[in-house]
């Protein structure tokens, strides 16, 4: 039986939240919603865009502690806190992920940051 492994790299250890940026189960590997803040200076940029490419880059850098990438991300949920910002979110999005693209939920909500504008969860595979 597989054991459950937290995945906490050592750029994203900030005081923050009592939560693992992901754990690993298995092949498997959940990503805790990542957030815009720049995953080395913890920066927040004021637009869509950049919190954007700082979330995907979070989830990069604990994908990558875990032993894959982007690539293998089978699932995303994504938060916007306004439904305006959608296209620009979507084009950093598609960006990232061009090809095989993972299934994705989109929603409008009220995030628990100042200043937060998206937040993005995923669940990736190990591939044998």
């Amino acid at each position: 039986m597989p054991k459950k492994e937290i995945i906490s790299p050592a750029s994203l250890s900030a005081a923050g939240p009592p939560l693992s940026p992901a754990t690993k189960f298995g092949n498997t590997v959940y990503v805790s919603g990542q957030t815009g803040r720049h995953p080395a200076t913890n920066d927040l940029p004021n637009d869509v865009a950049g919190q954007t490419a700082n979330a995907i880059e979070r989830i990069k850098v604990c994908l990558e502690e875990a032993g894959t990438s982007l690539d293998n991300v089978v699932t995303a949920t994504c938060w916007l806190t306004d439904p305006s910002l959608f296209p620009a979110f979507n084009e950093v999005y598609a960006s990232y992920f061009t090809a095989d693209r993972p299934a994705r939920a989109t929603v409008g909500s009220q995030l628990m940051g100042p200043g937060l504008l998206v937040e993005i969860q995923c669940i990736a595979v190990i591939p044998d």
